[in-house]
């Protein structure tokens, strides 16, 4: 299970350091994809095939519209000595990555956000949360 946040900077290349706690569970080669908001997802190989078969389950243009979305945009990467992985010039641009990104676990899922598109996103959800909280009777 990945949870918590940290920010971090995407080099001139593309690249951004992965937590070695995110990078032990993924394994030695992992996924990149467009995610399903304005992030960068990170899955395991075994999520990643998962999230496919699901798409595949779906009616025929729905499947094909996530396919296009999702699929398309997936890379193989490995981390180098450093811990970092290079993000897709084009992911990058889709999703608007800037130089300062927010690093998220997300239970199944690794997400890699601009700093300023996530803390936008977070305060914008505020009441989303409050209303989920209550379905919860917490």
């Amino acid at each position: 299970m990945f949870s918590g946040t940290s920010i971090h900077s995407i080099d001139s290349k593309g690249r951004i350091i992965l937590p070695s706690r995110f990078r032990e569970e993924l394994g030695e080669s992992f996924i990149v994809a467009k995610g399903f908001f304005d992030c960068v997802q990170v899955l395991s190989a075994e999520e990643f095939e998962k999230l496919r078969t699901n798409i595949k389950a779906l009616p025929a243009l729905q499947a094909l519209k996530l396919q296009y979305a999702v699929v398309s945009t997936a890379v193989e990467v490995s981390p180098n000595s450093q811990g970092r992985i290079q993000i897709p010039q084009s992911i990058r641009e889709r999703v608007g990555l800037s130089k300062e990104a927010m690093v998220v676990g997300m239970d199944n899922r690794v997400e890699i956000w601009d700093k300023d598109k996530f803390e936008t996103m977070l305060s914008e959800n505020e009441s989303d949360v409050a209303a989920a909280l209550e379905l919860l009777s917490l």
